[in-house]
């Protein structure tokens, strides 16, 4: 450690600190993760899941461990340097992305995604907070929660920040693999065009009652496996028939549309791999922008995305028969840090509570359930069960509605549900200006 000059706390929390440090040697800035817990050897440190995965993935798109320390029993990360990550973007933006830097910053997440999961890797708590964005580049990070694809379950029941967290997890499923992490981008990339979450839930059966609402309830039809891990803990989702993803994200292209439908299906067998997102309609128009001509924090043009490896069928006997075969056809035939800490503006403070075993019981929530409508939370979930529209089908394209002029009422108002209810960062595991946690 005497080769590095503190310069300054980048955010602490219940497992550690992060700083940001100078080489004094090479002059490099990098950011530096202290842990609080101590450790009496080197084969405790590197057996933990965090140094495991960063020590086998090395790839442009992840950010890049340069060093382990361990001092006085205090074990150190020595990170790359990066400067914001994708929150903060999203934060600061006065104006929507255009469709062309949603399409650049989502292609090299995806590719990131695709190395990982072709190394047998999946992240399990992808977020805006975990995309670490410099110079034009992202990269995934906060390797705490990843887990090996061929790892054999039962996984640990919370992975994830709610808003991101796949349906599956959410009922409590002990089998579910590397398709959790393409839930997470379908929601991101949302969020990227309209700068809202998608799915803002208060609590865990707040969470599932905004997925119902955008989605539409799941049939044994679309993911019968579901309504069978809903019985298992007598839950039953709420009935509504869904929106149209056009109608929420009217910025939206339809080939944008098609990919966020597909990555935020029901059935995880449904959603593409990282890879297949790549071959997407939506990627194929995809092409170098110069860094000059870049916004200033927008993810640059990377490496080609490297194929990935297929979803195992572990995920529920139920499903263990099934087979995918994306194809997407063409829409034409078709309907980190910061220099000062900064925190989201809604309380987290109930993000990251574990459920316990089989003991998950709720629901429909109602329309006047406290928090909900902190902060000018709408109240789109009231007017959503009112709203009818043609069930969603696997891989079409919704066609696009026109937004209402204000003060027509309708489909528009839903647009609301974006809004971010207050939360508190949970110390534990949320940084303001982490590398990996």
């Amino acid at each position: 450690m005497e080769r590095y000059i503190l310069v300054k706390e980048l955010g602490e929390g219940a497992f550690g600190s992060v700083r940001q440090a100078i080489n004094q040697e090479t002059g490099e800035v990098v950011a530096i993760k202290q842990i609080k817990r101590e450790y009496d050897s080197w084969e405790e440190c590197l057996s933990l899941r965090e140094v495991k995965s960063l020590q086998k993935l090395n790839h442009p798109k992840i950010v890049k461990l340069k060093e382990l320390i361990l001092r006085n029993k205090l074990l150190y990360f020595v990170f790359e340097y990066m400067e914001q990550n994708l929150y903060q973007v999203i934060a600061d933006r006065k104006t929507l992305f255009s469709e062309a830097e949603v399409r650049d910053l989502c292609r090299q997440v995806f590719q990131g995604l695709a190395y990982m999961q072709k190394q047998g890797y999946f992240h399990r708590d992808l977020k805006p907070e975990n995309l670490l964005v410099t110079r034009g580049a992202v990269k995934i990070a906060d390797f705490g929660l990843a887990r090996e694809i061929n790892s054999r379950p039962p996984f640990t029941q919370y992975v994830s920040t709610r808003w991101y967290r796949a349906p599956e997890v959410i009922l409590q499923s002990d089998f579910y693999n590397s398709k959790v992490d393409m839930w997470a981008m379908g929601a991101i990339m949302a969020e990227l065009f309209t700068l809202r979450p998608l799915f803002p839930g208060t609590g865990e059966a707040n969470q599932m009652y905004k997925i119902c609402s955008v989605l539409g309830a799941p049939t044994m039809y679309s993911w019968a496996d579901g309504i069978h891990l809903a019985r298992t803990i007598n839950y039953q989702f709420p009935e509504f028939d869904g929106v149209p993803l056009s109608a929420l994200i009217p910025s939206a292209s339809e080939e944008a549309i098609s990919l966020i439908s597909m990555l935020c299906s029901w059935n995880p067998c449904n959603r593409p791999t990282a890879d297949e997102a790549l071959k997407h309609p939506f990627f194929r128009s995809c092409f170098y922008i110069p860094p000059s001509l870049r916004f200033r924090d927008t993810a640059s043009a990377g490496t080609n995305g490297e194929s990935e490896q297929e979803c195992y069928k572990r995920y529920h006997e139920a499903l263990s028969n099934s087979n995918l075969n994306h194809s997407f056809p063409s829409p034409n035939k078709l309907h980190a840090y910061s220099s000062t800490p900064v925190h989201r503006d809604l309380n987290r403070a109930n993000q990251h509570v574990s459920i316990p075993a089989r003991q998950f019981r709720f629901g429909p929530q109602s329309s006047n359930m406290g928090g909900t409508t902190a902060h000018g939370v709408s109240h789109a979930a009231d007017t959503l069960p009112h709203m009818t529209n043609a069930s969603r089908k696997q891989f079409v394209v919704q066609p696009r509605l026109l937004p209402l002029k204000a003060g027509e009422q309708g489909i528009a108002e839903s647009a609301d549900m974006f809004i971010r209810p207050a939360q508190k960062f949970h110390p534990a595991t949320i940084y303001s200006g982490k590398v990996a946690v």
